[in-house]
């Protein structure tokens, strides 16, 4: 069997590759908004007893509590999505984003309704958790499922654009609501609109994704698909699962450092206007779309493990001098050390769109991948962010953030270099090596 058989024409490929990066992006604006409503609302409104400081950690550890939620969504959407298909499972994890995110919006505060307001954040927190959990992995393989082998790279990026263009665009959201209302009316009901607003991306979604077909892969191999998917990853591959697992540690800990750490961290202790951070977010977001589109066409050239492994390299120097450069507290240096931790990630996170994938076979592809991706994000996502804070209150300060970005980075280094190449061959190829390794 050759992947010229299962691939698809280019003008579907394209109008794939279009629907998976469409549902990423409304999957990660949804996740992202509640970040930076984390940074700059909920203190005030669901823990403003604690003050500002404890306020703020708490509404982050919230934040960070999705990503314990993400890989048991990796295996719960994984399971379907491996025995069912990858099209409905991903209009699930669509809806069930969407519903998460128009109840947060709609959420009364501690001041209306007590402790009840905080303890259905964070259940609802859960659910987006569960959902992107589901939704990365189901987006990367309708394009890498479909795409020509020696292109699989360039049209598997089209998924990892959904983070950076949602960042750029939830923070574009609040800062339209930052300069178009006071901050006493963003604090009563301006946070709520995009969670809100969000509810007319859910449609498009819906619509662009119903349209789509099941991956030409999957329904080769649909009669062989296993079972139970999770306890084959981890019965035949679970070196596959920690190695790709580490490598993607520090993409997760230099993105979200840079999504909601430095978001507060700019408003609170660099004191710079709340429209000016989320403007440099913008910037940021779009530095981090050029890498990841640049880094994943590069992969299909020269492997993928050696971009992912110049991407480490690249975030063990910036984790040592991104804060300097963002502590000379100005908003242009703001945004170059913002430009500098989300550009390193995308050289990273570009290539894993294919890379991940490529490690499992078809049969439980969904779920190897989604649970390696999803377990980077809960120490790379959920741990590193928590770390920071306290290190930044400590006699270290910023250079304690610096060093600890730098040592995730070499640990994802290490994992990098033990993980094979995997780009040379057919998905259908990869299939029948697996089976016989």
């Amino acid at each position: 069997m050759t992947n010229a058989a299962t691939t698809q024409p280019p003008r579907s490929m394209r109008r794939i590759a279009l629907a998976s990066m469409t549902g990423t992006v409304i999957e990660f604006y949804d996740f992202f908004i509640y970040g930076t409503a984390a940074a700059l609302v909920f203190n005030k409104v669901f823990f403003p007893e604690l003050g500002a400081a404890a306020g703020t950690a708490l509404a982050l550890a919230t934040f960070g509590v999705a990503f314990v939620a993400r890989p048991f969504g990796s295996i719960l959407f994984g399971h379907f999505g491996d025995r069912l298909g990858r099209k409905g499972t991903l209009v699930t994890t669509l809806l069930l984003m969407g519903f998460s995110t128009l109840a947060i919006g709609l959420l009364p505060t501690t001041g209306m309704i007590g402790v009840l307001a905080p303890v259905l954040l964070v259940v609802l927190r859960i659910l987006q958790g569960l959902a992107v959990g589901g939704e990365w992995a189901g987006a990367t393989l309708l394009t890498a499922e479909n795409a020509p082998t020696k292109a699989r790279g360039k049209y598997a990026l089209f998924p990892q654009l959904g983070p950076s263009v949602a960042f750029a665009l939830a923070s574009a959201t609040f800062l339209v609501t930052a300069l178009t209302m006071s901050n006493e009316a963003f604090l009563a009901w301006g946070w709520r609109i995009p969670f809100i607003g969000s509810v007319l991306l859910v449609a498009v979604g819906l619509y662009v994704r119903l349209a789509l077909e099941e991956t030409a892969t999957f329904k080769q191999s649909a009669p062989a698909s296993t079972r139970l998917p999770v306890a084959e990853v981890f019965t035949t591959r679970p070196a596959a699962v920690f190695l790709g697992a580490g490598s993607t540690t520090a993409v997760f800990a230099f993105f979200y450092i840079g999504v909601t750490y430095l978001t507060s961290y700019g408003t609170q202790q660099l004191q710079l206007p709340r429209p000016s951070v989320l403007a440099m977010g913008i910037v940021g977001g779009l530095v981090f779309a050029m890498t990841t589109i640049a880094s994943a066409i590069l992969s299909d050239r020269v492997g993928r493990r050696k971009m992912v492994v110049g991407g480490n390299i690249a975030s063990v120097v910036a984790g040592l001098i991104a804060f300097p450069i963002i502590d000379i507290g100005t908003v242009w240096s703001f945004g170059l050390g913002l430009s500098l931790v989300l550009g390193v990630v995308g050289i990273a996170y570009g290539p894993i769109g294919a890379q991940l994938p490529e490690l499992f076979p078809t049969r439980f592809r969904y779920t190897g991948a989604g649970i390696a991706y999803n377990l980077a994000g809960v120490f790379g996502g959920g741990v590193v962010p928590l770390f920071a804070a306290a290190l930044a209150a400590s006699t270290l300060g910023s250079l304690g953030i610096g060093l600890l970005l730098s040592a995730v980075s070499l640990l994802s280094l290490l994992c990098t270099l033990a993980l094979p190449h995997t780009n040379a061959d057919s998905l259908a190829e990869q299939d029948a090596q697996l089976a016989s390794a």
